[in-house]
């Protein structure tokens, strides 16, 4: 089991440590639509929450997953949704793939597709510079390498709960306590009836007869 688990913080880290930049460089955008009134595009906001949820739950379970089995299961469903989020947010981005942020100034892809961009980097950084594209792939990359990351995670979570109920025996302790408690029930409910059906019983000792 330790292998398991050693495996899973360590890729744990690895999502808090790319996780963390996406989150910052997305609020960055965010803000910037908010300042401006302007609603932000989906292939910002979708990527941004999934972004702020895994970091989120990233760095919870990193300390309380191995609890107990139960919650190393339910790690590794949670972290397979998380997969599904984030390739979701992948294909939301997927346009920035063909832009080539060395020259957006000449790249019909960032003009058609990114050119809502220009709404928040009017400010220290023009929307043409380049940084703006160079952040958003950033982003894209890194959510990329998540999806694959929380991919480890669940299937290591999985087999570490797997491990632990082995090596626990909690299966067989379940087992043993409900057959004492389904014991202990039937004896009770045995000598129950037993002092119900006793003291219902006529006793011949206190029968008086009158004459």
């Amino acid at each position: 089991m330790w292998f398991f688990t050693i495996f899973f913080v360590f890729w744990r880290f690895c999502q808090i440590i790319t996780l963390i930049p996406v989150v910052g460089m997305l609020a960055w955008f965010v803000r910037g639509y908010v300042e401006s009134n302007a609603l932000t595009p989906d292939y910002i906001l979708v990527l941004f929450i999934v972004s702020v949820l895994a970091l989120a739950w990233a760095l919870f379970t990193l300390f309380s997953y191995h609890r107990s089995s139960t919650n190393a299961t339910w790690v590794a469903i949670v972290d397979l949704l998380f997969v599904g989020a984030l390739i979701g947010s992948v294909y939301a981005l997927r346009e920035i793939r063909n832009v080539d942020c060395n020259n957006v100034v000449g790249d019909a892809d960032w003009r058609r597709h990114f050119a809502a961009m220009a709404v928040v980097t009017t400010g220290a950084w023009d929307w043409l510079s380049g940084r703006p594209c160079s952040m958003l792939k950033a982003c894209w990359a890194f959510a990329i390498m998540n999806v694959v990351m929380f991919f480890f995670t669940s299937f290591l979570a999985w087999f570490s709960g797997d491990g632990l109920r082995r090596d626990t025996g909690y299966d067989d302790s379940y087992r043993d306590g409900a057959r004492s408690s389904s014991h202990h029930r039937r004896r009770h409910s045995g000598s129950s009836r037993h002092s119900r059906s006793y003291e219902s019983r006529p006793s011949s000792h206190s029968r008086r007869v009158y004459v």
